[in-house]
């Protein structure tokens, strides 16, 4: 398939009772932050990291979260907002203190709260009314979710009393007609619900010990009880699509094969879309292999505090995903290119996997705790991953070797580009990017590039990268540290004393940014070929592999199958603009999940009966729409 799409509306709620439960790759975009509300979340998350970024934590409340509507950190926003004193808290993070820290932020918001509430009561107008009390609904919000989670006869209870503190505020009318003035005694009994349960659970004197940093009511946390708390990724992550998207190239597609007769690498094809295959909050919160690799290549906007260090990067055996596979050291990597990757072993940063099948074994059950997959699951992702093929580019030949479309200044640099150089011991560019072997020779070397752990490690050896598309892998190493290619140059003419004048630097970078360019790097869109369309027909694409699995009986792999497609079919349907036509969507989705519930029950007459009604609807739906 061309596509991996993320649709940014969920299709649950609109009458897909059957689709409750699976996880999805297709996240929902978070409501901005308060300052002071996206600090405390930030607290959260990075307090229960192992070991704690006391400088990311320090940061999360003096400058504003990424992508932060707002201009100031939620230190500077409080000394112009409130009149609480931050003291406590920055003493407790310069003395990283990490329970200290906790109570001194969870004091903060409860007090923040109260204060909006006491200028809705004293607001001279409805107007000033309700936007205190937004602002205090707003804070409330920081610890809503778990709040709902440990006590949700508490969480309706404040819900009434929110809403009781809304409705309450008056209205200024239109022009002045209908004008209503607030309730002030309505507004003060709500406001008693909220602050009562606040000072009981979030403001307490003594803070009982907490292993795990959570917004659950203090009560809740001294009477024991074990609570499950939703997965959530903090203020200022994006897990989203990179835009404009980059263009899949499949070797199978290229010869004229169509994905629905080959039903293994479809089905790797779904594996490489599913949240499925992982558990804990990589699972929960919908990332799969496409979330990070997309469309083969890399994903550069993806950002999660704690785990990267700058978009695109990420630490995949930090604490966050799987503390088992916990290294405790703050090594984020840039996300790797799958372009050719059965060209590009051995696998890893380091070249640690000599197959893929191992590095995939290890990306799902160690980075991201998924269950063991079956023989299976690892072999319909390899066979679908060994179809990445590299990016068409008119100006390099299949064997490296430049054409005449190349620019002057490229064919001048590949002469420096294979030149020897006595800084790198007698060997040029291209001893290790090997032009007829796609620009990398299967081997790890150190080049100085990694800052030794210890003295005398030997642990700085990375696997060589390829050039191909590399003008479209931004940034460069294997930290991200070189922001562009000529950046690359400019450290290899430094630091291995390599002597190139301006011009020869510019003629080098020139050959890198042709060697690495493409035809087309990304999707092309227009009104036949849309995003909806092509997730259509990727989707449909997944499920036609039940052709096979439904005779085999095949459970596990079945369910995986209608767990992942059904959800994520609901979900895109909410990007089209057809409205009319979105209640067959999610007819085909009902009708999906439907095959699951009926393998579950063992009905497999019934399972048969849904999967027809699903390809005939669908059959109906592409001959009409498309």
């Amino acid at each position: 398939m061309r596509i991996k799409l993320l649709a940014l509306v969920f299709g649950f709620g609109l009458g897909i009772g059957l689709l409750a439960g699976p996880a999805m790759a297709t996240p929902a975009r978070d409501t901005p932050w308060l300052p002071e509300a996206a600090a405390y979340r930030l607290t959260l998350f990075l307090g229960n990291l192992t070991p704690v970024p006391w400088d990311e934590l320090g940061r999360a409340w003096e400058e504003p979260y990424r992508g932060s509507e707002y201009t100031q950190g939620a230190l500077d926003w409080l000394a112009g907002q409130s009149s609480l004193p931050t003291e406590p808290l920055t003493a407790a993070i310069a003395r990283e203190d990490r329970a200290a820290v906790f109570e001194a932020a969870t004091r903060i918001i409860s007090a923040r709260i109260d204060e909006e509430l006491d200028a809705a009561l004293a607001a001279e107008s409805p107007a000033a009314a309700q936007q205190a009390v937004r602002t205090a609904r707003e804070l409330y919000r920081a610890i809503e979710d778990h709040l709902a989670a440990a006590d949700p006869e508490a969480a309706r209870a404040l819900g009434r009393a929110w809403l009781e503190l809304s409705s309450a505020t008056g209205s200024t009318g239109v022009l002045g007609a209908g004008a209503t003035e607030p309730d002030l005694n309505a507004m003060a009994t709500a406001r008693v619900v909220v602050s009562d349960y606040l000072a009981a659970n979030y403001r307490v004197a003594d803070f009982a010990p907490r292993t795990t940093l959570t917004a659950v009511p203090e009560t809740i946390a001294l009477s024991g009880r074990a609570v499950t708390l939703p997965a959530t990724l903090p203020p200022g992550s994006d897990i989203f699509d990179q835009d404009p998207l980059p263009l899949l190239v499949l070797g199978f597609e290229e010869q004229g094969i169509d994905e629905t007769d080959l039903p293994l690498i479809a089905y790797g094809d779904m594996l490489f879309d599913s949240p499925e295959i992982f558990s804990g909050p990589a699972r929960e919160i919908g990332i799969a292999c496409s979330t990070c690799h997309n469309r083969s290549d890399i994903n550069q906007r993806f950002f999660i505090p704690g785990a990267s260090h700058q978009p695109g990067a990420v630490d995949v055996d930090g604490a966050f995903f799987n503390p088992m596979f916990n290294d405790r050291r703050a090594d984020p990597i840039d996300i790797p290119s799958l372009r050719g990757l059965r060209f590009t072993g051995p696998y890893g940063r380091d070249g640690r996997f000599a197959s893929i099948r191992d590095f995939t074994r290890n990306v799902i059950v160690n980075e991201f705790a998924g269950a063991e997959p079956t023989p299976f699951m690892l072999d319909a992702l390899v066979a679908y991953m060994t179809e990445f093929d590299f990016l068409p580019n008119a100006m390099l030949t299949g064997d490296g070797r430049l054409t005449e479309a190349a620019p002057e200044a490229a064919q001048r640099g590949a002469a420096i580009f294979n030149q020897p150089f006595d800084g790198l011991n007698g060997k040029s560019c291209a001893s290790c990017h090997v032009p007829d072997g796609n620009f990398l020779d299967r081997q790890a070397h150190d080049i100085g590039s990694v800052i030794p752990a210890y003295e005398g490690s030997r642990g700085g050896a990375l696997d060589t990268p390829t050039l191909l598309g590399t003008v479209y892998t931004a940034p460069y190493f294997h930290d991200g540290s070189m922001p562009t290619l000529a950046a690359v140059v400019n450290w290899f003419d430094t630091t291995k004393s390599l002597g190139l004048s301006e011009s020869e630097r510019a003629d080098l970078t020139a050959y890198l940014e042709t060697v690495g360019a493409a035809d087309e790097p990304y999707e092309d869109f227009d009104t036949e070929n849309t995003p909806f369309r092509l997730a259509f027909a990727e989707l449909t694409t997944f499920a036609s592999t039940l052709d096979t699995l439904l005779p085999r009986r095949d459970t596990q792999h079945i369910l995986l199958l209608t767990d992942t497609v059904a959800a994520d079919l609901a979900a895109d349907a909410g990007t089209m603009a057809n409205l009319v036509a979105r209640p067959e969507i999610y007819s085909l989705a009902e009708h999906l999940a439907a095959v699951g519930a009926e393998v579950r029950a063992d009905n497999w007459a019934a399972a048969e009966a849904s999967w027809a009604a699903f390809q005939s609807e669908a059959q109906a739906i592409e001959e009409r729409a498309f």
